[in-house]
């Protein structure tokens, strides 16, 4: 699908392109002049305090036309930063409505094409709204569906219910360990992840430089008196490493950290069940670890052999009664929706056996073509369901998460996600993740230690966010992990010393 579009500046083009996306898999979309467009689409502005936009559209093929009009009030003037954010919403706004009444799709998110929706409705009611106020105020400027608006209720009720301190959190932080390490690379993977074997050399070198990241932002965590809420060990797979290898760096975090007695949870992904053993899980138990994810993913053997999982559906059941049997009291389990050639009789299968298991946590996510993955990169090897079947998919989880007895607690949603849809955690009442809840809901400060973790600095008092990350690569890593170490602590200090 080829668009057109006239009368917006170059500066809206973006905005558009994500809106496009939302209706056609694959979409060419410009404000410059293009040959043979299928559509062109039209807008003329008023620039003034009052944004007022007619939008017409036009089938090039058949004539076929549509038009429409919308009004947003604006506190700002035309030429300033604020005005051109209000009028990029107003302009997506009516481009939405044209492609809703083109296509007959409708959009249940609205224009809303960011990740993190549930931190809207927590800032209107924290501005004093009612939550009747909230909701009215999303649907009338983000077209939001009820169905979603009451998604996101319940997920802010339970993030609330869970860290009643939610939003007085900003003088502590979070700490998100990388190891870019697992057996193999997923086709939808585009995290750091390296395949481990033959790169032991790597490892030793990524493990002395990520040692002593921990000791040097654990130092001044402890000078200036900052503690620390959640640790998560992510990745890649955080249990491809070996046993004592886990161990020293657990013993590191123990003797690094400042209060790690007062941490609320620690959190280590060992999400393939390929590489869990009987000596890692006393690992963990000896350093008090008790929340951890083994993520079957599907339980379809020949799904988990086209994405690239080299464990069987088999060792993912035998692991998880394993850590269950050694006293895992707090598992993980991820499923994905939308993998290549599952519809939802497999679906289906994969929630019958995971009611079998039963984890405290189950975390629903729907398949996204990820820009650098292998899947999205030879799309044609990978068939997946359609929008209508992929939201049956998601129908049947939320029906199956409710039936037994998991409640949602974190949102998030990605681009190029099928169907638009969007990823949720549930949980059994009280076992639900706190640092899903802080990196999503952006409160506080997240500091990313290993290769490809990305530090998420939030100011105390502003809020303003900004990013650092370390280099995705072992080897830059192991190059010039203390540059970008020293270069943390300047920015931390900038951010908490007074």
């Amino acid at each position: 699908m080829n668009i057109q579009i006239t009368g917006v500046e170059p500066k809206f083009e973006h905005n558009l392109r994500l809106i496009a996306d939302l209706f056609y898999e694959e979409c060419s979309l410009s404000v410059n002049p293009m040959d043979n467009p299928d559509i062109i689409v039209n807008f003329q502005i008023n620039r003034a305090k009052k944004i007022s936009i007619i939008a017409e559209l036009v089938e090039t093929q058949t004539n076929h036309r549509l038009s429409t009009q919308h009004e947003k009030d604006s506190e700002f003037l035309p030429g300033t930063k604020e005005w051109d954010k209000e009028a990029r919403h107003a302009i997506a706004y009516a481009f939405l409505i044209l492609l809703q009444d083109l296509t007959g799709m409708i959009q249940k998110w609205g224009t809303l094409t960011g990740i993190r929706p549930t931190k809207l409705l927590h800032s209107k009611l924290n501005q004093g709204y009612t939550k009747e106020e909230a909701h009215a105020y999303l649907e009338k400027n983000y077209m939001i569906k009820q169905e979603k608006l009451e998604l996101m209720q319940t997920i802010v009720d339970n993030q609330l219910r869970t860290i009643p301190d939610l939003f007085s959190l900003q003088n502590e932080v979070s700490i998100y360990i990388g190891i870019p390490f697992c057996p193999t690379k997923c086709a939808y993977c585009t995290f750091p992840a390296y395949a481990i074997n033959g790169r032991q050399g790597s490892v030793n070198s990524f493990l002395g430089g990520l040692h002593y990241e921990m000791r040097e932002i654990g130092k001044w965590l402890k000078e200036n008196g900052i503690n620390i809420t959640t640790i998560y060990f992510g990745g890649g797979t955080p249990t491809s490493i070996t046993a004592e290898e886990m161990d020293m760096l657990y013993e590191e975090m123990y003797e690094s950290f400042p209060n790690i007695d007062k941490v609320r949870e620690v959190t280590v992904e060992a999400g393939r069940p390929d590489t869990i053993t009987v000596e890692k899980i006393n690992v963990l138990k000896k350093w008090n670890i008790d929340r951890i994810s083994i993520n079957p993913q599907s339980y379809i053997q020949e799904t988990l052999k086209a994405i690239g999982r080299h464990h069987t559906v088999e060792e993912t059941i035998e692991k998880f009664k394993l850590a269950r049997e050694m006293g895992m009291t707090n598992i993980n389990m991820d499923l994905i929706i939308g993998l290549p050639g599952e519809g939802l009789r497999e679906f289906e299968y994969t929630l019958n056996e995971t009611v079998k298991l039963m984890p405290e946590s189950l975390t629903v996510h729907t398949l996204s073509f990820k820009r650098a993955s292998e899947m999205t990169q030879h799309k044609d090897k990978y068939k997946v369901a359609d929008r209508n079947e992929v939201q049956r998919m998601m129908n049947m989880a939320t029906d199956w998460t409710k039936d037994h007895g998991y409640r949602p607690y974190y949102l998030y949603r990605q681009k190029n996600i099928l169907g638009n849809l969007e990823n949720i955690g549930y949980s059994m009442h009280g076992q639900e993740s706190l640092y899903n809840i802080l990196i999503m809901e952006e409160q506080q400060t997240i500091i990313g230690l290993g290769c490809g973790a990305a530090s998420k600095l939030v100011h105390p008092k502003t809020k303003k966010i900004t990013r650092f990350a370390n280099p995705k690569d072992p080897k830059t890593y192991n190059d010039k992990y203390e540059y970008y170490t020293n270069e943390k602590v300047k920015l931390l200090s900038e951010l908490f010393v007074k």
